[in-house]
């Protein structure tokens, strides 16, 4: 079983990363997209938040106010993070563009690190189900990491850069595969908790950095990211829909 958790991980997140690295293979166009892809980014997350996390959250608590307080605390905790990153590292104008990079890359491998659980999970529980699962995981990755992959072309990163940090946080998929199959009944009582905390992470990042970054730089193309943002959503949503067991 242990085995097909692992293979099932691989597909669900690192076989993701393919959108994005074809993409990088046209570096000079995607550059020229990636403020469109940021508002892709952004779209996505907000999908990922209220169609993916926190109705899971709130399946999983009952819908006790614990969801509540997780999400406020993952807002001010990505909030407090940026803050740091700020004090310490801010010494260029590239400083925000980073400050954003490291939030998505924190937010993605929270996320991937809940997959790799979710996997875990449904193996645990039979072999269709977990079939299932990792192609729910599979289709929902695979926009988000495009969208990521903009945003760190637009913060200016190398694609050498991108691929490793992306490949990193991907294998944060199978610490939590591997944890939960090992775990999971001493941690299932807290996923709940985690999946509030993530989408509070995903909000924020969403509404305080991507939105505001695009209005900031969309000159005169305000439909086209507007647009951009809600095709990012709808994505979301009907992938949720499609495979919704």
């Amino acid at each position: 079983m242990l085995i097909q958790i692992i293979i099932a991980s691989s597909i669900g997140s690192i076989l993701a990363l393919i959108g994005g690295v074809v993409l990088l293979w046209r570096e000079d166009w995607m550059r020229r997209v990636s403020l469109f892809l940021v508002s892709f980014a952004a779209g996505t997350l907000l999908g990922a938040a209220f169609f993916d996390l926190l109705p899971e959250a709130l399946e999983k608590m009952e819908g006790g106010e614990g969801v509540f307080i997780a999400i406020v605390l993952g807002i001010l905790g990505i909030f407090m993070f940026e803050k740091i990153l700020r004090w310490h590292h801010c010494h260029d104008e590239k400083c925000e563009e980073r400050t954003l990079s490291s939030s998505i890359l924190v937010g993605d491998s929270i996320h991937n690190f809940l997959d790799g659980i979710a996997i875990a999970a449904a193996f645990l529980v039979s072999v269709p189900t977990g079939i299932t699962t990792t192609i729910a995981v599979f289709f929902h990755e695979v926009p988000q990491e495009i969208g990521d992959f903009g945003i760190l072309l637009h913060a200016g990163y190398s694609k050498g850069k991108i691929l490793v940090l992306n490949v990193l946080t991907a294998l944060t998929t199978f610490v939590g595969a591997i944890g939960g199959y090992f775990f999971l009944s001493y941690i299932e009582g807290y996923v709940g908790y985690i999946l509030a905390f993530a989408s509070g992470v995903f909000i924020y990042i969403a509404a305080s950095d991507l939105i505001p970054e695009v209005r900031h730089k969309e000159e005169g193309r305000k439909l086209g990211h507007t647009i951009t943002v809600i095709v990012g959503v709808i994505l979301i949503f009907a992938i949720g829909t499609l495979f919704k067991e």
